[in-house]
């Protein structure tokens, strides 16, 4: 069974491309038009290809990570099978610095406001660019 199926209000998914994840808070699922609308909560840039390895003991590697605050940015309405459920082990860390940036975690930059919109702008336009077939098939 399609785990997008099960996505709940209030859930964090997450959207993967390349070495970054979007983070998202489920807001709706429509399952008759096969979307998601979300609200952005970070990107997180310089993951390996699978996020879990970076999280597996709530530290961080000796990698950086870009850390892009995306809660005042708008909402997005995507198909939801390029969304996942995302595990706390993940996104427990990144929130907890979104709620105390004074807190220096290493291995982790911030970036600020405009950046992370614009970093937000390029994510979505390189996952439409690579999925394009998934939005042609959801009109």
């Amino acid at each position: 069974m399609d785990s997008s199926l099960n996505f709940k209000p209030g859930q964090i998914v997450g959207l993967n491309h390349q070495n970054s994840c979007l983070y998202a808070e489920v807001i709706q699922v429509v399952e008759v038009r096969g979307v998601c609308w979300v609200r952005p909560l970070m990107l997180i840039q310089g993951l390996s290809e699978y996020p879990e390895d970076n999280f597996s003991s709530f530290g961080l590697t000796p990698e950086t990570f870009i850390l892009s605050d995306l809660r005042q940015s708008p909402d997005l309405i995507w198909p939801t099978h390029l969304f996942r459920a995302a595990l706390d082990t993940e996104v427990i860390t990144f929130l907890a610095q979104l709620e105390s940036p004074e807190a220096n975690y290493p291995g982790l930059k911030r970036v600020n406001t405009c950046s992370a919109h614009q970093q937000l702008q390029d994510f979505i336009g390189q996952v439409w660019r690579a999925s394009a077939n998934i939005f042609d098939s959801n009109r």
